[in-house]
């Protein structure tokens, strides 16, 4: 038997990459962001790396620039 591939509708495709866009906008914001600056960043940059500056004490606006 062959297997199938089903691709997913375009439609939940596009609802979970705003979702996730959406989770990472709060996490950025979370960590100190204004969320203008988020919403610009969030799909450039890895959330995980600028939290891990912050928690060093970086300021958050900084650790975007340095992860960018």
């Amino acid at each position: 038997m062959g297997s199938r591939i089903v691709a997913a509708p375009q439609e939940d495709t596009d609802q979970e990459a705003e979702a996730v866009q959406a989770w990472r906008v709060s996490q950025l914001v979370r960590l100190g962001l204004a969320r203008l600056v988020a919403e610009a960043v969030a799909d450039k940059v890895d959330w995980h790396d600028v939290a891990d500056l912050v928690h060093r004490g970086c300021p958050a606006a900084l650790a975007v620039t340095i992860v960018e």
